[in-house]
């Protein structure tokens, strides 16, 4: 079930979870992120929500908008893809990749899984995030689309792994 909780938050899909909603619920999550806007993703987690996000735990809506504030000021023309790994009824696992320069101009490829958990609204109470970052010539970039902004639906998301 599909409900607009707010004219500011993100549409949410609730959980039992079927293969289309979690499809559906994985790239709303990519395009709010995509979007760059610290405060519309924190409103896609619960109050409480608690995150590992590589070694770093983040606890609660005000500390995910801290984070993500941060996390943007560092990761510059951010663009990222995620792929529907697998799910049950209130989890949903995932893998992404996505791009990003820092303020050298070094670009990186930041590649890994995320494992949520979901409350009976759709909002996510728990988030896990395994991460690695690996330097990448700019020649070697895959995703140009206009950022901040959602990838394109013609765009084939994360590339085969090699």
């Amino acid at each position: 079930m599909t409900t607009n909780l707010a004219s500011t938050r993100p549409i949410v899909i609730a959980p039992p979870f079927t293969l289309e909603t979690a499809v559906q619920k994985v790239r709303l999550a990519e395009d709010g992120w995509n979007s760059r806007d610290p405060q519309r993703v924190a409103l896609a987690y619960t109050e409480d929500s608690v995150w590992r996000n590589r070694s770093e735990f983040v606890t609660g809506r005000d500390a995910i908008v801290k984070f993500l504030t941060g996390k943007w000021d560092r990761e510059l023309d951010y663009r990222l893809t995620k792929s529907l790994w697998a799910f049950t009824d209130n989890r949903i696992a995932v893998r992404f990749q996505y791009e990003w320069h820092d303020a050298a101009g070094t670009w990186f490829c930041s590649y890994g899984n995320e494992l949520w958990e979901f409350d009976e609204l759709g909002l996510m109470r728990r988030r896990e995030a395994s991460i690695n970052d690996v330097p990448i010539n700019a020649s070697d970039r895959k995703f140009f689309w206009p950022a901040p902004g959602p990838r394109p639906a013609d765009h084939s998301g994360i590339p085969d792994v090699k």
